[in-house]
């Protein structure tokens, strides 16, 4: 199996091929059926969840379970039909590639076995990649990395490869310059439905650069991370991931000195494509050979100081185990309107100093909450996410489903 670079190409070995797309997130994944002139010929030539279907060329849903994919069956392409480009953008309203890092997956459609491999660098802004394109060169297909980045999500490719985009500005900016726009059922959650076919724009100014990747990611580097939800925090001090073992200690109290409240810490661990690998809670102590241990059952909440603690070595967790979901839930059916001064933080295990701290500022009435996350990018870095979302579960099972459609 061929470790792809932007630019590199390699020839397929096979006649019908897969490309799936895989990250921490879910993803929509498209594909465009392109002329020798980059455009699209009509609607038939935007393959995506809502219209699978195209010639030569179909999408295939992951269920949820696996990455979508673009299936292409070379001997069944158009003749007229160059290229094929696999797009993929993240299914989250206005999420940035930032801190999400995809892998494409170049397969033999056939016996499933992989050809090669692609994770695009330094993503930062875009809303939407070209990843692979799959293209004919002197009667032989072959498969090339890209990695191009849009600022402005699907609609910017769209737009960019000939597809009438409703409502986007007629000499919209894109990475490439923007040729005569035809009809086409563009997914909903970009645009309104097609429009009638245009007559050609005037030429557009030169293209402007994609937008560069987003700096200056906050990280370990000028002591204790306060986030508030939703905000992350890479995992690296000094330039190196941290990969020792850290606490994740979660604390609560009882609301206006009520009664005792039992609450239950645990985390679930998913590996690459939302799948579930195992949860450790008071009824299972240790999971992923020891990577991760927890503290056992705290009864009352009350008593300064972390209420229970995970320990997690991030150097030991397992290749497959990619993503780490930290929840609290109220096995007695107390909900989080009755907790005060809910919070997690991430712990030095070796010296004791706080690393990230996330307090809990609202409350909803419901029994379980998702408090952070821990996603492992393809670097080998760990990022801790605040997440802060409230769940109608008393148990760590009836997390899995939620927690998974969180990544």
């Amino acid at each position: 199996m061929t470790a792809m670079t932007p630019g590199s190409n390699i020839p397929l070995s096979a006649a019908r091929v897969a490309v799936d797309v895989a990250a921490p997130v879910r993803l929509d994944v498209s594909g465009l059926l392109l002329t020798a002139d980059g455009k699209v010929r009509s609607d038939d030539d935007f393959i995506f969840y809502n219209q699978p279907t195209g010639p030569g060329v179909t999408y295939r849903s992951g269920g949820g379970t696996a990455p979508d994919a673009i299936v292409v069956d070379t001997a069944a392409v158009p003749p007229g039909i160059e290229k094929i480009v696999v797009t993929a953008s993240p299914d989250g309203a206005g999420q940035t590639f930032q801190g999400v890092e995809p892998t494409a997956t170049v397969r033999n459609a056939d016996d499933g076995s992989a050809l090669a491999t692609f994770t695009p660098p330094r993503l930062g802004t875009e809303t939407a990649l070209v990843v692979i394109e799959v293209y004919r060169r002197g009667g032989a297909w072959k498969a090339r990395a890209v990695g191009q980045g849009y600022a402005n999500g699907l609609a910017g490719i769209a737009t960019d490869f000939g597809v009438s985009v409703e409502d986007e500005p007629a000499a919209a900016p894109a990475p490439a310059a923007a040729p005569a726009p035809v009809a086409a059922p563009v997914d909903p959650r970009v645009a309104a439905p097609p429009v009638a076919a245009a007559p050609p724009a005037a030429p557009p100014a030169p293209p402007a650069p994609a937008a560069p990747p987003a700096s200056g990611k906050i990280n370990l580097d000028k002591g204790r991370v306060s986030l508030q939800k939703n905000q992350t925090v890479s995992l690296v001090k000094g330039g190196r991931p941290l990969l020792s073992q850290v606490k994740m200690g979660l604390g609560w109290e009882p609301a206006f000195r009520g009664k005792d409240i039992d609450l239950d810490a645990s985390v679930i661990a998913y590996g690459p494509n939302r799948n579930h690998l195992d949860s450790c809670y008071f009824g299972k102590l240790s999971i992923l050979n020891g990577a991760i241990k927890h503290s056992g059952d705290n009864l009352t909440g009350e008593g300064a100081g972390d209420d229970e603690v995970i320990v997690v070595d991030l150097g030991r967790i397992p290749p497959e185990a990619t993503g780490l979901v930290f929840t609290v839930n109220s096995f007695t059916g107390q909900k989080f309107t009755e907790v005060a001064k809910a919070y997690c933080r991430l712990i030095d295990a070796a010296t004791g100093e706080e690393l990230v701290r996330f307090d809990l500022t609202g409350a909803e009435a419901q029994t379980g909450v998702m408090m952070a996350k821990l996603i492992k990018q393809f670097s080998g870095e760990w990022e801790m996410t605040a997440m802060g979302d409230f769940v109608k579960s008393r148990t760590v099972r009836g997390m899995v489903k939620p927690a998974a459609q969180s990544l």
